[in-house]
């Protein structure tokens, strides 16, 4: 297989925008990944879509904003995770040779309000567990009682997010709040406050990647590229009593994430930043323990501490994360895949870490149909 390149990443701001279509947030998006990477939309030789909500040939109309140049735009669908998993796809098109150019497009326009996950006649609906913070609230539960955990180390998650989102022009929310603020929001799903839950939203992010043996010809004077991959869904374990659940289960991510360093050659300690899908504020707790950059137990003891600020040992949601840049599930993972980028290009500007010597960058993004984690490297 070649190796694969992410030439350049562009962003429409994240937020509410009821005066603007998806094809004015996509065509924004993918004008500025274009700009960044130096590629021309006539050398795009496909398109992966990730989207959610937009109804039947949403990506095919975003697009074909930028010209019908014949190309198959492919849309794929996983609801977080979607784009993610259409950067996936369009990384192994071009790793096999099938493509030498892939835009990578993610988008959405999202209602006020809980989204439903679950058929209505389902057990998850009847049992009253078909809303996601009350996944996230009984593992928080079991959490603080195994491991000495309080709300307020949550609820720093929140803190650490909106802190870090200040700084993202991008971003949903660009305002701190405080620990009492945070704490004194209203209460969603015991331990889990308003304001530690991630916003509905409008916005899109676009990529561009390209076979490295490719990418001279262009005018983008950096790149990252892509290291490792792994994705999956939740697995039955019958000696397990934990929940097969690949978003908020960390034994699954664990299993995920080993994929993911072995195809990278890396291990977790080489990992300079990271991007995780906090949904809701628990989400970084657990999944910084998954994927083995702290031990089991350690996670919100680390967020209380620090080390996932910026300018800690393991900065994690550097822009913001879900909870503060906000989270139009469409172009979520592809918002993850721009802050990376900006990360290892030493772009990052006042949320640059580690001096801007950062060389390998982590993402768990997670969706109904699984989680997709992608390592990179400058």
């Amino acid at each position: 297989m070649r190796e694969v390149v992410v030439l350049g990443a562009g962003l429409h701001r994240f937020g509410r925008f009821p005066d603007k279509s998806l094809q004015d947030l996509g065509r924004e998006a993918i004008k500025n990944a274009l700009d960044d990477s130096g590629v021309p939309f006539k050398d795009i030789e496909v398109a992966y879509v990730g989207r959610v909500l937009a109804g039947m040939g949403a990506g095919l109309s975003v697009v074909s904003e930028m010209g019908q140049t014949g190309i198959p735009v492919i849309n794929i669908e996983m609801a977080c995770g979607s784009s993610t998993s259409a950067f996936r796809e369009a990384y192994l098109s071009v790793a096999n040779g099938v493509y030498d150019t892939a835009l990578v497009v993610g988008f959405e326009k999202m209602q006020r309000g809980m989204l439903q996950i679950s058929e209505q006649a389902s057990y998850q609906t009847v049992m009253g567990l078909a809303v996601m913070p009350a996944a996230y609230a009984l593992q928080a539960q079991r959490y603080m009682a195994d491991h000495e955990a309080t709300p307020e180390m949550f609820a720093q998650v929140s803190v650490k997010s909106h802190r870090n989102g200040a700084l993202n022009p991008y971003a949903q929310y660009q305002k701190d709040v405080t620990l009492d603020e945070v704490m004194a929001s209203r209460m969603i799903a015991d331990p889990i406050t308003l304001l530690q839950c991630s916003p509905t939203t409008d916005g899109a992010a676009a990529v561009v990647i390209c076979a490295k043996e490719k990418a001279a010809q262009y005018s983008a004077a950096r790149s990252m590229t892509v290291a490792g991959w792994a994705t999956g869904s939740g697995k039955f374990e019958s000696h397990d009593d934990g929940e097969g659940d690949a978003e908020t289960n960390t034994g699954e991510v664990t299993r995920l994430a080993n994929q993911a360093y072995a195809r990278a050659g890396i291990g977790p300690e080489d990992v300079d930043v990271t991007q995780v899908h906090d949904a809701f504020s628990p989400g970084e707790v657990f999944t910084i323990e998954g994927l083995g950059l702290v031990k089991a137990g350690a996670g919100a003891r680390a967020v209380w501490e620090g080390r996932t600020e910026i300018t800690g040992d393991i900065p994690v949601n550097t822009d913001g994360g879900l909870l503060s840049r906000g989270h139009p599930i469409g172009a979520t993972g592809a918002a993850m895949v721009t802050e990376i980028f900006r990360q290892l290009t030493g772009e990052a500007g006042p949320r640059q870490v580690k001096g801007g010597d950062a060389k390998v960058g982590l993402i768990h993004n997670a969706g109904i149909g699984g989680v997709n984690i992608l390592v990179f490297k400058r």
